[in-house]
């Protein structure tokens, strides 16, 4: 009887069962990207696959600007009216009407510039095509963003949770679709074919959303909810923009300083793509579980500061520093154990192992950042977040522009440590001197 009290107390818990959740799809989704991306590696070539991670910071961006912060939002508002007994979806109205407004805005102007965003920004025209079809996916991710906000703010995360999983498959076996059809055909097998495995991906994660949520009449206050969801949202849009600008930045940079150490324009593309296609997804693999507890943190130490509840706000932290610490030196142990496996067995590509040998130390800190970020904005300082988010990618700039020209890859790899060193530990220098806990 104890035990199993003891487990219905724990599946009852909403963060712990809403990690739980977004765990095990999360985890599901990372093994089939995995081998997706195995998959992608001997199909595109790794030149191929710098080409392919070139257009991401462009679609990072677009979801900053028309999703990102809106979501928190809509978390943020949900939750509350669920707390006191007010109907929450006006606020999932206010959000999809902003969210996918911006989205098509983002949309057209992204397709009007692809030529000029590729050639003059990403220092690639090849990557014009393929930004045309990426148009395609920001007003489906901007839906997809607000429902999986809105459950998310119910602590629900079943829908979110396969949504991803769905969103996953659809890209995946979308690719090999398209790949088979290109075989018989004779066409050219390019990047294109995983750009547009990331549109069916998210037009069946749109699609599942839509589905599954219920809608209701409860328009009451629904201008007054656009403004609280735009004014929430627009700090955190504006945090997330710049972010990803720099980020943006940091990713066109480093196939340019890779060609004035000396490589030729494919050979730096070709290690830009086993870095950022191959390598870092290896090393984000872990990460699933600290994403799943960073989601539900920011609800549950919300309502935590609105009761004024220090004790829980603090023994949450402590946990959650605890448990990431104990996952990134686990990863860290795995990584410097298993890297020349990886490299040679899993991508056939030495130079990913020895890339994912480096990074293996900076998992530690990546996890503690990310979960302590989250905290942060659940104690209402997301100005706090931004100036260390832009904090770390300026030492990453940094190093890529100083020392990638003179050393080559390996000097940004020592820059991405320095960077989460850096943030974890003034988050954490925050958080100790911090009156809300």
């Amino acid at each position: 009887m104890p035990r199993l009290s003891l487990i219905k107390k724990y599946t009852s818990h909403p963060l712990l069962l809403g990690t739980a959740l977004l765990t095990i799809t999360g985890l599901a989704s990372r093994v089939i990207g995995f081998f997706y991306r195995i998959f992608l590696s001997h199909t595109i070539g790794a030149q191929g696959m710098g080409i392919y991670q070139l257009i991401f910071p462009v679609f990072a961006l677009g979801i900053a600007f028309c999703g990102s912060g809106i979501q928190t939002a809509i978390s943020k508002y949900t939750a509350e009216a669920v707390g006191r007994n007010r109907c929450p979806q006006v606020y999932l109205y206010a959000g999809l009407i902003l969210s996918v407004g911006l989205a098509l805005l983002g949309a057209w102007a992204i397709y009007a510039g692809s030529d000029f965003i590729a050639s003059a920004i990403l220092d690639e025209p090849r990557c014009a095509p393929l930004l045309r079809i990426l148009t395609c996916s920001l007003p489906l991710a901007a839906v997809h963003c607000c429902i999986n906000g809105y459950y998310y703010g119910l602590q629900k995360t079943m829908v979110p949770s396969v949504s991803q999983l769905l969103e996953q498959i659809c890209r995946v076996c979308s690719v090999y679709l398209i790949y088979q059809i290109c075989l018989k055909q004779g066409h050219e097998i390019n990047a294109a074919i995983a750009v547009w495995g990331m549109v069916c991906g998210e037009l069946a994660g749109a699609l599942f959303s839509l589905t599954v949520v219920r809608f209701t009449k409860c328009t009451d206050h629904l201008l007054a909810s656009m403004r609280a969801v735009f004014a929430f949202a627009a700090p955190l849009t504006a945090n997330r923009v710049l972010v990803d600008l720099v980020n943006s930045a940091e990713a066109i940079l480093i196939p340019i300083c890779l060609k004035s150490y000396g490589y030729a324009n494919e050979d730096a593309l070709s290690i830009f793509g086993i870095l950022t296609g191959m390598a870092m997804p290896m090393i984000l693999f872990p990460s699933v579980l600290t994403n799943s507890i960073s989601v539900m943190l920011l609800p549950s130490i919300s309502q935590a500061k609105a009761q004024k509840n220090q004790a829980l706000i603090h023994r949450t932290i402590r946990r959650t520093i605890e448990s990431c610490l104990v996952l990134g030196f686990a990863s860290t142990l795995f990584f410097l154990l298993t890297y020349s496996f990886i490299g040679q067995y899993l991508f056939a590509n030495t130079l990913a192992g020895l890339y994912i040998r480096t990074l293996s130390f900076i998992c530690p800190f990546m996890f503690l950042s990310a979960t302590l970020n989250s905290i942060l904005h659940g104690l209402g300082y997301p100005a706090v977040t931004l100036a260390l988010n832009l904090g770390g990618c300026m030492v990453r700039i940094a190093c890529i522009w100083l020392f990638v020209p003179l050393h080559g890859i390996r000097a940004y790899l020592y820059g991405m440590l320095a960077s989460q060193v850096f943030v974890a530990l003034c988050a954490l220098a925050i958080l100790g001197r911090s009156k809300d806990i």
